[in-house]
């Protein structure tokens, strides 16, 4: 696909981001023509979805330099976004330590909502992680794990989160992981309803990168609360053996269309970026299209996971690769 190249001269408040160009009414035109003119061409820049961070993006910061995580939402304020994902995992051993017990819980909710309030950010949803195998074959097994999910429901209830998302892992034969999956979540789902929470499942590597599959499962289950969270690149369906290189991957772009029927978020995968700014394995501008064609207007989550450059420099290189790809669209 033939990219056009954008001249970067203008920021915009709300995502404190650089936009393209600069509008120049004629000086004959009357003030009230300019106005008009000017506020549709800056409509015309805004992009289709909404800014969050996935805190997986900061995961290096915290864990290996010791960064609190509960900064985390003036971190995403001051990069421009206005929603937060939280992680799990990364308020551990704080949590852990504790067995996730009553209090530990409400301390990381009570704080979280503080720093979210004292920012004016958004809290979107909660990626859920060490929690168990919603899909595996043993039932008891899964009735666990769906218990020890519950707590996550109700601290994304209390911080008005829309969603948690879960990993579909378990069985590694499809007929048996279908079946465990969609009871796992049909309990799960049933219990977050009256929570008003959704679940959602990411395409996170095994038979949940399987669109096809992952879909069908979404189907089954059919509950108007449980749909996907669709990850551009997270599509390995098999690694090597001893490895977390990829043997075989799912095609991303037929991927993320399966799932976008049921997408109540997305999550934008990046790694490596070329001199333009593009991300080398994916290509945003047809991803976007795939997003914007299914009608999906919520928050993308921007998830870099590269190594090349600072976390920070990769989350706004994504942040503005985004944004530059959805002015492509037009």
């Amino acid at each position: 696909m033939k990219r056009r190249k954008f001249i970067q001269n203008a920021t915009t408040a709300g995502f404190g981001v650089t936009l393209l160009g600069t509008y120049a009414c004629k000086q004959t035109k009357k003030e009230n023509t300019e106005n008009t003119e000017t506020a549709l061409d800056d409509q015309m820049l805004e992009p289709f979805f909404k800014l969050s961070l996935a805190q997986w993006s900061i995961h290096k910061m915290i864990n290996d330099d010791g960064v609190d995580p509960y900064t985390f939402a003036e971190k995403a304020k001051n990069w421009g976004f206005t929603g937060l994902e939280y992680v799990s995992q990364l308020y551990n051993p704080e949590l852990s330590d504790a067995d996730y017990s009553a209090e530990a819980m409400a301390n990381f909710v009570s704080k979280s909502n503080a720093e979210a309030e004292k920012h004016g950010m958004k809290n979107v949803l909660i990626m859920i992680d060490g929690q168990g195998n919603l899909a595996v074959n043993d039932e008891a097994e899964r009735n666990e794990t769906v218990e020890k999910h519950k707590k996550w429901v109700d601290a994304a209830a209390a911080m008005s989160c829309h969603s948690i998302r879960v990993n579909l892992n378990g069985s590694d034969v499809p007929e048996e992981w279908k079946v465990n999956a969609v009871d796992g979540l049909t309990k799960l789902a049933t219990y977050a309803k009256a929570k008003n929470i959704n679940i959602l499942v990411e395409n996170h590597g095994g038979l949940s990168s399987n669109g096809a599959l992952h879909a069908a499962v979404m189907k089954e289950v059919g509950m108007d609360n449980c749909g996907s969270l669709p990850d551009f690149g997270n599509f390995c369906i098999e690694r090597k053996p001893d490895s977390w290189d990829c043997l075989k991957e799912y095609d991303k772009y037929k991927g993320v269309k399966e799932l976008m029927p049921f997408a109540k978020a997305v999550s934008a995968k990046s790694n490596n970026f070329d001199a333009d700014g593009y991300d080398t394995g994916i290509d945003y501008v047809e991803m976007l299209r795939i997003v914007k064609e299914a009608g999906y207007t919520g928050y993308i989550g921007v998830e870099f996971e590269g190594s090349e450059i600072s976390e920070e420099a990769g989350i706004i290189a994504t942040r503005d690769l985004l944004l530059k790809a959805s002015k492509e669209l037009g």
